[in-house]
């Protein structure tokens, strides 16, 4: 089944090839892209201030740097680069305990209620547990004030929420995100961060130039932000059609951008779907256990990686058809 990998709209590509040549449509009097684009983007998250960097890990790593105690990580359906960030960077971290990646909100509790008071610690988590089940964040973010521990959520897959429950500075102090491929804002590179506290910025000062983006990536978020909200929408929408009908899906009333399907055999069924689904040389398949998932066997079918014309209902019937034919 051939299917394309998801690509920046036409719109942004065009803005992004006039500023490349030099033809950027902005006056002298005008904003750079670059501010417009932070400016959106504190809209778009109901924070103060926003910096676009030149990686979805630069913000990580810049976060991360506010820190000055431990570091709270969910045990699994988190990213890898947490870890090693916070290894890399010397900071102390702890495990809190999901289920399948959704925090479980008591230990967090009793972890964070342990921790020195005298340090900043942070608590860091994707919107979406493995991509595929929506964190409880509201709740999250009680725990953590209440405990006097940031929050640090990394929206890349949840940016521009309808619902306003993910990806929102109301609840969480700290929101980092990428903007590179296959993401909700699909610019190819570069991503952000943003906070109400200027000291992260302040404080950050050197990393943050090192990290610098340019205006063609700030002309491509400008652009993809207009759009992220019916992306996002149309992903879940897609995904909870498929989860509607198949078995042994991973948490199918919840909100995701893919689906996971549990499986006595992940290698086979990884490999035979991976024979079915052509995506342009990209991949659409990830194979569990892994730590960015679930630790369980299963496959994750990664419908946030296929292109918005692709979620079509016949399409996705087909889909549907092909995972079922090689659970059985």
């Amino acid at each position: 089944m051939d299917l394309l990998f998801k690509k920046p709209h036409e719109e942004t590509k065009r803005i992004m090839s006039r500023v490349a040549i030099g033809k950027t449509p902005l006056d002298e009097k005008d904003m750079s892209f670059t501010e417009i684009a932070q400016y959106n983007l504190e809209g778009t998250v109901n924070h103060k201030y926003a910096h676009i960097v030149s990686s979805g890990n630069g913000a990580i790593f810049t976060a991360l740097a506010s820190v000055t105690g431990k570091i709270i990580l969910p045990n699994q359906g988190g990213w890898n680069g947490f870890k090693q960030i916070s290894r890399f960077l010397n900071k102390p971290f702890e495990m809190v305990e999901t289920d399948l990646g959704l925090i479980d909100l008591e230990n967090l509790n009793d972890i964070l209620s342990s921790l020195d008071k005298s340090v900043k610690n942070g608590f860091v988590l994707t919107s979406f547990a493995g991509y595929t089940a929506e964190q409880n964040i509201r709740e999250i973010s009680k725990i953590c004030h209440d405990n006097d521990v940031i929050l640090i959520e990394d929206v890349s897959g949840s940016i521009a929420d309808s619902k306003s429950r993910l990806a929102n500075g109301k609840y969480s102090d700290i929101i980092v995100g990428s903007t590179g491929s296959p993401k909700i804002l699909n610019v190819r590179d570069g991503g952000f961060i943003t906070s109400d506290d200027p000291s992260i910025f302040e404080d950050n000062r050197i990393l943050l130039k090192s990290f610098k983006s340019n205006e063609i990536t700030a002309s491509g978020i400008v652009s993809e932000l207009s759009f992220a909200e019916d992306n996002l929408n149309k992903t879940i929408d897609a995904c909870m059609y498929i989860k509607s009908n198949l078995d042994n899906v991973i948490y199918p009333d919840k909100r995701g951008i893919n689906i996971i399907v549990k499986s006595d055999n992940p290698k086979e069924l990884s490999w035979n779907l991976k024979k079915e689904f052509n995506l342009d040389e990209h991949g659409m398949i990830t194979r569990c256990p892994n730590y960015n998932r679930v630790k369980e066997k299963a496959v994750a079918i990664e419908i946030k990686n296929l292109d918005i014309s692709e979620l079509e209902k016949d399409n996705l019937d087909r889909i549907i058809e092909v995972i079922k034919k090689h659970q059985n």
